[in-house]
């Protein structure tokens, strides 16, 4: 049996604490800031209802065979907290979060050949503390070797899809296209439905385009009709559907900006490519959020 922690019992944690510890061949404990008495998951084809063993404080924390990082992007130094008792005994370390900086946020807790970045495609929301719904099939994408084949048989005979990629710089990538234009969201404040209007369509799609510019200098293979297939998958999705950034401002909490659109950015100075619309989402973001005084 596989001993599992899981920092961070937001949407996408508590969905894979629900699904691992339905196997009944993993021992699930989630880390988490308060107590849990109780987790339900709505998943497309059942309810998921279970009593989870939850740690609360770093203190508490047992080595385990392996962590799963769910928390926020700009949570790492809390989050690192947990790791000393967690990877005692050599825990591999999988990090579900959004970007392509998955190693670097974590290299000064943990040595990176123990990090396995995860790319999480898993349309899903937490309706309250207690309460998750998971709106389509979860696939998890890793990196194909041994790190990322014994991570994804943790998942057997769950239904939860692990891809095992030869080219995971690639997909990081372009899940950070994807991720790039949900900032307008997080501006406008209108859910998916909105990229049905052409001239916000064409602003993501110009976000996108600083991504694939900037990504293909990083290494990754990108294709010139990835903004349009960005766009054809925002207006897939259900109308009322909110990404992350959406939900964090309506909720009043931090964004994953840096991680989403703020590495575009920093590393497109790196390679001297210019990133104006990015930066400009940027800058409206951040003002739209701050407090008013």
């Amino acid at each position: 049996m596989a001993r599992i922690a899981i920092i961070g019992p937001g949407a996408i944690g508590g969905i894979m604490a629900a699904w691992l510890q339905r196997t009944g061949a993993n021992e699930v404990t989630l880390c988490a800031r308060r107590p849990l008495a109780r987790l339900t998951v709505d998943t497309p084809g059942a309810v998921i209802d279970f009593v989870p063993t939850v740690w609360t404080d770093p203190r508490q924390a047992q080595p385990v065979d392996w962590v799963l990082i769910a928390t926020k992007a700009y949570d790492a130094e809390p989050t690192g907290r947990w790791l000393e008792g967690l990877t005692a005994k050599g825990a591999s370390v999988a990090v579900l979060q959004n970007g392509v900086e998955h190693r670097e946020r974590f290299a000064p807790y943990i040595p990176a050949g123990r990090i396995l970045p995860v790319v999480v495609e898993l349309p899903a929301e937490r309706l309250d503390p207690t309460h998750i719904r998971q709106r389509g099939r979860a696939r998890l994408i890793v990196a194909d070797g041994p790190l990322g084949q014994a991570f994804a048989s943790l998942f057997a005979g769950t239904e939860i899809d692990i891809a095992l990629s030869p080219d995971f710089t690639s997909a990081a990538w372009v899940k950070l296209c994807f991720n790039c234009a949900g900032v307008v969201n997080g501006i406008v404040m209108q859910p998916a439905g909105v990229m049905n209007d052409e001239g916000i369509a064409e602003a993501s799609r110009n976000l996108v385009r600083e991504c694939i510019a900037v990504g293909r200098a990083e290494g990754a293979v990108l294709g010139d009709d990835l903004p349009d297939t960005v766009v054809a998958k925002y207006r897939l999705q259900p109308p009322d559907s909110l990404n992350s950034l959406h939900a964090d401002r309506l909720a009043g909490r931090p964004t994953e900006i840096d991680a989403r659109n703020g590495v575009i950015v920093r590393l497109g100075r790196k390679h001297g490519i210019p990133t104006p619309c990015n930066q400009m989402a940027i800058a409206l973001l951040q003002a739209l959020s701050e407090p008013k005084v």
